[in-house]
């Protein structure tokens, strides 16, 4: 059988950029280097696989049942900047902000919008003991000793985006027909599953080596829970780090979770300018990106959905229904990637036709009830005795021909030690046949490990090759 990962350490992502540059005909690339995140403060297995479960499915539950909240042609530049995993169950990365740049990691999400950093001496972070964090010494941006950075004003346009076109009204202190208002804009409350950061808007210079990008929206978080490093969000709406920065695609390579923690890193690319036309990237398969418009919820405009056609474990197609598929007139259903959901989401009905199929195709091996009960994982068998063991299959059909057989070490694992195996996907405890809100099924980080992922904004395209990232 294929080898599979022992399961105690996980990646989240990273974004640091100790940043180099490569330059192609009309384009400039910014690389960043993606790393893991901290351990968890146990070292359990079964707790750090506990947690990682619960917290993918926290996620899961923020991104299906979140609120809204209340051009020119030039040459194309490609920034480089390291991704690094971290055993906390995401990856990072490297940014510079202000004048002076102060630099600072950030979580790479693309499930969400406002990139955001621990601002100022006061900054207070609950329940963030993590290993290899001390709450009282979280790095932080000092907006005092930076030029460059404004507090942003209530009636200027980038406080519309989070606050919406009717955030005018809420400038109390201002007269309707005043042009030098001096309100700021309110503060940001964000909740990202387990977790939640609050703070006031700034306007200030995101720095890279070879370009600078003025009045750049980002948050000064003063307190947050259970976030002890910054976002940088790689959503969809306007205030997203893509959108801000023009870019026209973005790629990066997840390092398996076995190099968490280690300073193993692989690298993210930013392209902006006029970009490469309709070119698609050699040797991706891609499947178009699916806008869902529902304005009953606005919220689900900032998610990366894709159509997913059909699964299937081994040679059998599970049948999972339509509405779990594509988006319906509620825009309730389908699929999105994202990148701080650890492990992939199903929701209960959908995941049910999954793993009972898997089920079926292992039934020669007897059930690890225990484990399951420990971990929040499920199913999850007790292979002691063999010298073998048969894995189906997992492959996910996308819209256009794309296919995406996920390595085996991407859905299954050992978990506590070579006696028992689980399949690496999550669900909610919801019984019931109809979609509960949201998309129905997250492509989470886990399964994205050791693929290259392209984000062709321009195109409006979602691209992946399987590829060793390290």
């Amino acid at each position: 059988m294929d080898s599979l990962p022992f399961l105690s350490f996980f990646s989240f992502l990273i974004i640091s950029t100790t940043l180099t540059s490569a330059t192609t005909s009309n384009s400039t690339i910014i690389k960043i280097s993606l790393s893991p995140f901290p351990h968890h403060p146990s070292s359990d297995p079964y707790q750090i696989l506990n947690n990682l479960a619960t917290s993918s499915v926290a996620r899961a539950h923020h991104l299906k049942h979140s609120n809204p909240n209340p051009k020119t042609n030039t040459t194309s530049s490609l920034l480089k900047t390291p991704l690094f995993p971290h055993s906390y169950g995401g990856y990072t990365i490297s940014l510079s902000f202000g004048t002076p740049p102060q630099t600072l990691t950030f979580i790479m999400d693309t499930g969400s919008s406002l990139s955001w950093f621990p601002c100022t001496s006061r900054y207070l972070c609950s329940q963030c003991a993590f290993t290899n964090v001390d709450p009282t010494k979280i790095p932080t941006f000092f907006p005092k000793l930076s030029s460059s950075k404004k507090l942003l004003g209530c009636k200027n346009t980038k406080c519309s985006w989070l606050f919406g076109p009717d955030v005018e009204s809420r400038c109390q202190d201002c007269q309707p027909t005043s042009k030098n208002c001096t309100q700021t804009c309110p503060p940001y409350l964000i909740q990202y599953g387990l977790g939640s950061t609050g703070g006031l808007l700034l306007v200030e210079n995101l720095v890279f080596p070879q370009k600078t990008f003025q009045d750049f929206l980002v948050g000064c978080s003063i307190v947050s829970n259970r976030q002890p490093t910054g976002i940088a969000g790689f959503g969809r709406r306007p205030e997203s780090l893509p959108s801000q920065l023009g870019l026209k695609k973005f790629s990066y390579c997840l390092v398996s979770s076995r190099f968490d923690d280690t300073g193993i890193s692989s690298n993210m690319l930013l392209e902006t300018g006029s970009g490469s036309g309709d070119t698609k990237t050699r040797g991706l398969s891609y499947t178009p990106f699916y806008k869902n418009r529902v304005a009953s919820n606005p919220v689900f405009q900032e998610f990366y959905y894709v159509t997913l056609r059909k699964i299937l474990v081994g040679d059998k197609h599970v049948k999972v229904p339509y509405s779990f598929l594509v988006p319906g007139s509620d825009g309730n259903g389908g699929t999105i990637v994202d990148s701080g959901s650890k492990f992939t989401f199903m929701e209960r009905p959908v995941f049910e036709l999954v793993s009972n199929e898997f089920e079926k195709q292992m039934g020669n091996y007897s059930r690890a009830r225990e484990v399951e009960n420990i971990s929040g994982l499920a199913p999850c068998f007790n292979i002691s005795g063999y010298k073998s063991i048969k894995v189906p299959e997992l492959i996910f059909h996308f819209k256009g021909g794309a296919k995406m057989a996920l390595p085996l070490a991407n859905y299954f694992s050992f978990v506590g030690d070579d006696k028992v195996v689980c399949l690496i996907v999550v669900t909610n405890n919801v019984v019931g046949q109809g979609v509960r809100g949201g998309p129905a099924i997250i492509l989470g980080s886990f399964q994205q490990q050791n693929y290259y992922i392209e984000f062709d904004l321009e195109n409006e395209r979602f691209g992946f090759a399987k590829q060793s990232c390290v």
